[in-house]
């Protein structure tokens, strides 16, 4: 387990380990950041989308009707 994991397991160890409104607070205050939020959404946007076939740049442009 790398560094960058075993931070991110305490830190999901930790907030499982609260109480449902102590949960919710902290997700209140991350999505209250402007910086944190946008992460999330990102992060949420590339999940949902993780299994798609890849397609070319090109060919995205394209169909978003965007010259390159």
């Amino acid at each position: 387990m790398s560094a960058i994991e075993a931070t991110a397991e305490v830190f999901v160890t930790a907030f499982k380990s609260l109480k449902p409104r102590q949960r919710e607070a902290v997700l209140e205050r991350m999505l209250a950041d402007d910086d944190i939020s946008a992460d999330v959404a990102d992060t949420l946007a590339l999940e949902s989308r993780r299994h798609q076939p890849r397609q070319p740049f090109r060919q995205v442009l394209k169909e978003l009707n965007i010259k390159a």
